[in-house]
């Protein structure tokens, strides 16, 4: 099993951009999946067909902020390719080029995402014709956006590993320090990550690297709730 090295891709980010919204009538101010108004775009597998209330063949459900599934189906389906089942030998010879996509060596690793409606909601107020981020703000920073990781996967001698982290945005008076971000009074949020967010918990349990729990914590809060606005 090919495992992800921490940091290097450990942290998957969900693939807003693959989604397209409708127009919608001025007294309807919101375009949402529920109603049919959200499409995969056109560069998708899955291209103009509207996206469920539910989990799609990729293990995306947008509705409920949420992703289960393989690694290399965050990625896939915004690469034209269908969504990986399991089956290598089939796959390939289907989508030959499918395994020279930089996340292939990772497709058995399990991945759980989740998210709040300000990391990514699943209407369009704003019109623009995507899937709202920050709704109500000018950008990640300050809007209380969090997302969170859980992977996990087996070592070639068969021991399990597993890893989880939290994410959340800066927030509006926050300090990037040296690759850190800091609250006003200087105390430690965490280390930086996609430039606007933090790392606010890290738990990694591996045996095969004898890593074993909490790895990191924030010094200043790990909860969601201290970086509301």
């Amino acid at each position: 099993m090919k495992k992800i090295g921490i940091p290097a891709v450990i942290l998957a980010f969900i693939m807003l951009a693959l989604l397209t919204v409708t127009p919608v009538m001025a007294q309807d101010s919101c375009a949402a999946i529920t109603k049919g108004e959200v499409f995969y775009s056109a560069t998708h597998y899955l291209a103009g067909q509207p996206i469920p209330t539910g989990y799609d063949a990729y293990g995306y459900n947008y509705q409920a902020h949420q992703f289960r599934g393989s690694y290399f189906n965050v990625y896939s389906g915004g690469a034209g390719y269908p969504a990986w089942q399991g089956n290598d030998e089939a796959y390939l010879t289907a989508n030959p080029m499918a395994s020279t996509h930089w996340a292939w060596p990772y497709r058995e690793v399990n991945l759980v995402m989740k998210w709040n409606d300000a990391w990514i909601s699943n209407k369009d107020c704003d019109g623009d014709g995507k899937l709202d981020r920050y709704y109500g703000y000018s950008s990640y920073i300050g809007s209380g956006a969090w997302e969170t990781n859980h992977q996990w996967g087996y070592n070639d001698d068969g021991t399990k590993w597993n890893y989880f982290c939290k994410i959340v945005a800066a927030p509006a008076d926050a300090t990037n320090v040296g690759g850190f971000w800091y609250t006003t009074e200087g105390v430690e949020i965490g280390p930086a990550i996609w430039g606007a967010f933090a790392i606010t918990q890290e738990v990694y349990t591996d045996p095969a690297v004898d890593l074993h729990g909490v790895q990191y914590i924030s010094p200043n809060n790990a909860g969601f709730g201290s970086y509301a606005p």
